[in-house]
């Protein structure tokens, strides 16, 4: 019992200084700027013609609105448009965003409740980041900076659904531009606009999970995904995203 005691009391101190390292790295993660959040992904699992799929989505940082309509048995089109407006750092550092997005494509229902779903998707959208705290270390500049974001690429849904579940496996594979990036933000002695210019193209493959579940027409949906930056690994941008949401089906 005497030697449990000890191993108990350093498992105790090891995992608190565990959690304080990874508190503080999330802190200061979140003070530096972002150039990218990934937004919801619409994954309307259509099944039918005339089919309507209708989601409001977000989280405490982000607003979303998708919809996505069977125009035949196998061709959809669908559209997304979101705001980003996190709460800014109490320093008055923080940054803004939004977004819209267009798709068409096909699908499939298949065997035992399941569909597959594939399309192109294109979006247009801006990013903004202010730091004032930064003109006190460089008095030159403004502290802001602010880019056009352009989005294209491909997404693949799976999914099952029944009358009152649905649940899918989706993916995003899409390039990500930057261009008129104007402003004057210095970061860590860098300087931003150069480091966007140097960035300003990106690939990134974006899995997500999304369940939905309540009533026929009417359900609660949660979606949990990861953006991987196969360009650039570091790049400021945010990488896992859980948002909540309702979802409508109409038919």
């Amino acid at each position: 019992m005497d030697q449990i005691l000890p191993n108990i009391t350093q498992i105790k101190r090891t995992m608190r200084k565990l959690l304080l390292t990874l508190f503080g790295g999330c802190l200061l993660y979140s003070c530096s700027p972002k150039y990218y959040i990934p937004n919801t992904q619409n994954v309307p699992l259509l099944s039918e013609k005339g089919e309507t799929n209708l989601t409001v989505a977000g989280n405490a940082n982000q607003a979303e609105v998708q919809g996505a309509y069977a125009i035949t048995n196998a061709l959809a089109v669908k559209a997304n448009a979101g705001l980003f407006i996190p709460t800014d750092q109490d320093n008055g550092n923080g940054g803004s965003g939004k977004f819209i997005e267009l798709g068409a494509g096909y699908f499939k229902p298949l065997e035992h409740h399941f569909v597959f779903e594939a399309y192109g998707i294109a979006g247009l959208g801006s990013v903004e980041n202010h730091f004032p705290s930064t003109v006190d270390d460089y008095p030159q500049t403004s502290g802001e900076i602010s880019a056009t974001v352009f989005r294209y690429g491909i997404q693949t849904n799976f999914g099952y659904k029944i009358k009152h579940f649905s649940a899918g496996l989706s993916s995003r594979f899409v390039n990500l531009t930057y261009s008129n990036i104007e402003g004057n933000l210095i970061y860590n002695n860098t300087d931003q606009s150069d480091y966007l210019r140097d960035n300003r193209s990106n690939f990134l493959i974006e899995p997500a999970f999304t369940v939905r579940g309540g009533f026929e027409k009417f359900k609660i949906q949660a979606q949990y995904g990861y953006s991987f930056n196969l360009s650039n690994r570091e790049f400021r941008q945010d990488n896992a995203f859980l948002t909540l949401g309702l979802n409508f089906n109409f038919k």
